[in-house]
């Protein structure tokens, strides 16, 4: 009786395991994957944004991520388009939106800013999944 507590606690903890949804993209959500002539010249860039946007972070790490889309995106030679997506993910990415391409869309709901845990990181290498850049 006197390692109850120890057994119980090896039931109960997984109940308290830190999880995160399985990983998805949508391209580059309402904006084209591309241009006309080449319909998915710049989908590679936002696959890696949208994986980054499922692992959401600090406040500094979507700012890196939102800097990587503009600097992917403007590589293929559409700077302006660059541009423009980066002002579309700076204003509708923020995590406090209940929408489906938020900051951390991997995690519930008003996760907000913060980075993340080493429990939260291991969530994250637990998911199966494509990697990022092989749509």
């Amino acid at each position: 009786m006197k390692y109850f507590p120890l057994l119980f606690l090896f039931y109960v903890l997984p109940l308290f395991a830190v999880e995160i949804e399985d990983f998805h993209s949508d391209g580059c959500s309402v904006f084209p994957d591309g241009t006309l002539d080449q319909s998915d010249l710049w989908l590679d860039c936002c696959y890696a944004h949208d994986f980054a946007y499922w692992k959401g972070g600090s406040y500094a790490q979507r700012e890196e991520a939102d800097r990587n889309l503009e600097i992917c995106v403007a590589k293929t030679g559409e700077r302006e388009i660059a541009l423009l997506m980066l002002v579309g993910v700076r204003v509708g990415g923020t995590p406090f939106l209940p929408t489906s391409v938020r900051w951390g869309y991997g995690w519930p709901y008003l996760r907000g800013y913060k980075a993340l845990t080493e429990e939260e990181l291991a969530a994250i290498e637990r998911v199966e999944g494509p990697l990022p850049g092989s749509p």
